[in-house]
């Protein structure tokens, strides 16, 4: 009695007028309230409403480009609450992380999880900029949204790098002075840009209420629009890449020609050699998208096959920043003292890389290095415009190959250089040698010219762009992840080289 009492109020409930006028449709049961479900729900309408077999696969994107949103949207849902007890002042600031630390109910979990997502989100976006680029995903039509993806991972860096600042302790305070420092190192517009940065000549509060009003408005605003460009683009662009003919776009079994759609996880709805025609008026030229690449029998529904897995993929983040910021408090360290600098002061770990190489040469490796890099990045799409491996990863075996040895040999090399360095510096060689040579001759500049010149010698001998630009970006990631390596670990007081077991006193 109490059941059927039950099911009545919730029936009541769903037929009433204000019930429907918020959901439009039940719960979906059949491919039609699918359908619908997807189009006029607010947070299902930006995912598509159909999607290829091959692309729910875990081997296909490893779920980066979701997990990197779900972690944007977690940053968020842990921002705001701390706004709640934080003042951007140099007088505040350092108590109020305290007080979430000591008198705020679960603050010190929500600022743990709300780093560690931080750092997450840095790393995760790094690895779907990997992903697709290994993948060939940025061809034709996708060169924009590799473009989008590369300033969204600038912007990630940026969003943390203004957020280390906010809880003004000693680790904060002089790895800002140093990032600053190293922007300021451009020419012309370098010191411009530092004075932007900080409101004046060195951190101060003019610097923390510049780097609060850009963490919690500006960046975010930024890369929510690009964001949804982003994701916009994924469906114009027809769909996440894959192969011609992808593993998981198998017909149906004439065994069960139309099975429901609620069994249909690894085989199709329709029936077996269905034959679908169809016709589209030319009212622009060029051939779309999802004409080209998507086939009605190779698609799933998006509910319920590709918004449980987003579901489960949500939990499963959030449990685990959950589990981190229980288990792993953020660093706190003394208030900042601006007369007893670090040693060494370090920049966050995300651009030690880039320390590293500011440690060599202040130009080469602060400006002209990291500007090539970039432009390189930014050029990719527009240089390979092979269609061929799209999808697929590395392309070919050679592609793999040429990625494997490529990552080596810079891995190799890298270290080599700076070993190097250390032992026959141009200065100690050639005490009166020109600054200029200094600059030019150093472990980064050395390095980036091998680079290029074994990436143009790929292309010579492959005839491939495809195969050069994965010498090129193989050698950019090595590279990227040693100058980390050594700036995190072996980098000691004085900005010595040394290894991670000795002290100063040993060295």
């Amino acid at each position: 009695m109490t059941g059927t009492v039950g099911n009545r109020s919730a029936a009541w409930v769903k037929q009433n007028r204000l019930w429907r006028s918020v959901f439009r449709n039940p719960l979906p049961q059949d491919e039609l309230g699918r359908m619908a479900t997807m189009f006029t729900n607010f947070f299902l309408h930006i995912l598509p409403a159909r999607v290829n077999r091959y692309s729910l696969k875990l081997s296909a994107t490893w779920a980066l480009g979701a997990a990197s949103a779900i972690l944007f949207v977690l940053l968020f849902a842990t921002g705001i609450p701390l706004m709640f007890f934080y003042a951007p002042t140099v007088e505040r600031a350092y108590a109020d992380m305290k007080d979430l630390e000591f008198v705020v109910s679960y603050g010190l979990i929500l600022r743990n999880m709300h780093r560690w997502a931080a750092h997450g989100m840095v790393a995760i976006v790094f690895l779907h900029m990997v992903r697709v680029f290994y993948t060939g995903s940025y061809k034709p039509p996708r060169e924009f949204n590799w473009v989008l993806g590369v300033w969204l991972w600038l912007l990630t860096l940026f969003a943390s790098f203004t957020g280390y600042l906010l809880p003004w302790d000693q680790l904060a305070f002089w790895a800002i002075t140093v990032g600053t420092s190293i922007a300021g190192f451009a020419p012309v517009i370098g010191e411009k840009i530092r004075m932007v940065l900080l409101g004046g000549t060195a951190v101060g509060q003019g610097a923390l209420l510049r780097f609060y009003v850009l963490h919690v408005l500006v960046i975010p605003l930024l890369m929510m629009v690009l964001i949804a460009v982003h994701f916009w683009r994924v469906r114009k662009d027809g769909g996440l890449a894959r192969p011609e003919r992808a593993e998981g776009a198998r017909p149906a079994r004439a065994s069960n020609p139309s099975p429901p759609v609620s069994t249909a996880i690894g085989f199709s709805p329709f029936p077996p050699k269905a034959a679908k025609t169809y016709a589209l008026m030319e009212i622009a030229h060029g051939e779309t998208p999802l004409v080209s690449t998507q086939a009605p029998e190779e698609e799933l529904p998006a509910w319920p096959h590709l918004v449980f897995r987003l579901l489960v993929l949500f939990a499963g983040i959030v449990a685990a920043m959950a589990a981190a910021g229980y288990f792993f408090d953020a660093p706190l360290g003394e208030l900042a003292n601006p007369l007893r600098p670090e040693n060494p002061a370090k920049a966050p770990w995300y651009f030690l890389g880039l320390q590293e190489m500011v440690g060599y040469s202040a130009l080469a490796g602060g400006v002209v290095v990291p500007g090539l890099a970039i432009l390189a990045l930014l050029s990719i799409p527009y240089v390979d415009r092979e269609r061929d491996g799209e999808g697929v990863w590395f392309t070919s075996r050679r592609g793999t190959w040429l990625a494997l040895w490529s990552f080596l040999g810079t891995g190799t090399l890298a270290p080599l250089l700076t070993f190097l360095n250390l032992r026959f510096r141009p200065r100690r060689l050639y005490p009166d040698i020109p600054q200029y040579l200094v600059d030019l001759v150093n472990p980064a500049s050395v390095l980036t010219l091998l680079i290029i010149v074994a990436s143009l010698l790929v292309m010579w001998v492959t005839r491939s762009r495809r195969m050069a630009a994965i010498t090129l970006f193989s050698a950019f990631l090595a590279a990227y992840i040693v100058y980390t390596v050594i700036g995190v670990y072996l980098r000691g007081p004085n900005w010595i080289l040394m290894m991670p077991w000795q002290t100063p006193e040993v060295y």
